[in-house]
């Protein structure tokens, strides 16, 4: 290499490329763990990514933005921390601990120490530790509480508004000065999910429409005693557009959820099934066959009355033990004949025959 080096040195090329040559570093020289680390891709290899991907799936995103919550009657008070709860109410401490929101607050407040616990829900707490007995220095959800209604679901809106909850305000549930609590227990885990105040959405649901929960006991119902489906399947209890707080804008829609093959399109339509289902149907239960409103043929005459076929009003006296039986209530009564009583796309259809 040096005598290479000696003949290019007489021209200008040469001591280029021999201080070229005399500037590189040693093939052989050793490679400091400095050197490597600047040569290795820009990704992280040491694990230290990881680890700060595990923190900030501990922040919890859900619950990162809990935040003191307001209370008017003690807007002077001051937070004091979880720690200061739990000296007093241990035994709620340790119902909470199991609950979703303890382990959405712990662990964010893992990641950062403002996040606050208790105080998220209840408010600042330092009046309601130096007077424990003074109505309303921390916020409470219960009825005998002095905190408003209104007070404790715009505490829980703070985190839970929209979605579902859209339609809450002017809902019949806000209205009838419903509140959250009501139908949820946040400190404590007594159903599967929703933190509900019951073991279940139905038994949560029929608290106060106990009415309704009689009408499943029919011989005719929805699968709701058998646990096949829920008050949640067909209503939204936090607020809908309809009425009886459907999930959809129409009775029909509602129903076609399940009932799919009842929508049609049809050639040849009935024309009170495209109205609403409920003019024939009962949604809940009935004590007539298949959630009918009336047992048939008296609850088709209710439209098809003295005009054609059947010409004459067919009375409890037609029926097999009455005084004058008729065959036309044998069986399935009209629906023998005209089987395609929700619609039809058969040549005979306008009849709604099979």
């Amino acid at each position: 290499m040096m005598t290479r080096a000696v003949t290019l040195a007489g021209t200008w090329a040469g001591r280029l490329a021999l201080l070229a040559v005399l500037t590189l570093p040693s093939v052989h020289a050793q490679q400091t763990r400095e050197d490597l680390a600047r040569q290795l891709p820009g990704s992280d290899l040491s694990g230290a990514q990881a680890q700060q991907s595990a923190r900030q799936f501990l922040a919890a995103p859900g619950f990162a933005l809990a935040r003191v919550a307001d209370n008017p009657l003690a807007a002077t008070a001051t937070p004091v921390g979880e720690k200061v709860c739990i000296a007093c109410h241990q035994l709620e401490s340790e119902h909470f601990t199991h609950t979703l929101h303890a382990l959405g607050l712990h662990a964010a407040a893992k990641v950062d120490p403002a996040i606050p616990v208790c105080e998220t829900c209840h408010g600042p707490g330092s009046a309601h530790a130096q007077d424990p007995a003074g109505k309303g220095l921390i916020l409470g959800f219960t009825r005998g509480s002095a905190t408003p209604v209104a007070q404790q679901t715009r505490t829980c809106l703070t985190c839970h508004e929209g979605g579902a909850r859209d339609h809450w305000a002017g809902s019949i549930h806000q209205r009838n000065d419903l509140s959250c609590s009501d139908c949820h227990n946040p400190m404590a885990r007594f159903s599967g999910d929703g933190l509900l105040a019951r073991r279940s959405i139905n038994d949560t649901c029929a608290q106060c429409h106990n009415d309704v929960r009689m009408e499943f006991g029919r011989r005719s119902h929805m699968p709701l005693a058998e646990g096949q489906m829920s008050c949640v399947d067909c209503h939204n209890p936090h607020g809908s557009l309809t009425a009886p707080l459907l999930k959809t804008t129409t009775v029909n829609e509602t129903c076609y959820q399940c009932h799919a093959e009842k929508r049609g399109p049809f050639l040849f339509e009935h024309a009170p099934v495209r109205q609403n289902c409920l003019t024939c149907h009962t949604p809940h239960g009935s004590n007539q066959h298949a959630l009918l409103v009336a047992p048939v043929p008296f609850l088709c005459q209710q439209c098809h009355s003295q005009l054609g076929h059947p010409n004459d009003l067919l009375t409890p006296a037609s029926l097999a033990n009455g005084a004058h039986p008729d065959e036309r209530l044998m069986g399935r009564a009209c629906l023998t004949c005209h089987a395609q009583i929700h619609g039809s796309n058969a040549p005979s259809g306008p009849k709604f025959h099979e």
